[in-house]
């Protein structure tokens, strides 16, 4: 998926958040619980595809922030900084670098 496509996916669960807090409304439920996990690659699509996802989706980047807030999610959420540095290596043996 190419940053372009990306961002388009960005834009539709953006429109799907809505003014809510959570894709549920005011309480982290089910989507959220499915969602939140996949932004611990976002950093790793930010500069590989050099672009920050706050600047096309602000309230997806509110959301992760909300989300982040809460110790369950905190506590088993992988370091995005570490998931960036797999998909480095990944890469680099892929002979994609």
């Amino acid at each position: 998926m190419g940053t372009r496509d990306f961002i388009e996916v960005l834009k539709h669960l953006e429109e799907a958040l809505g003014e809510k807090d959570y894709f549920g409304g005011d309480v982290f439920g089910y989507v959220d619980i499915i969602a939140i996990p996949h932004s611990a690659w976002f950093l790793a699509y930010e500069k590989l595809g050099n672009f920050k996802v706050e600047d096309h989706s602000p309230k997806i980047s509110a959301w992760i922030k909300r989300s982040l807030q809460r110790e369950s999610v905190k506590k088993v959420l992988p370091d995005p900084e570490k998931v960036y540095q797999f998909v480095l290596h990944f890469r680099k043996i892929s002979g994609l670098e």
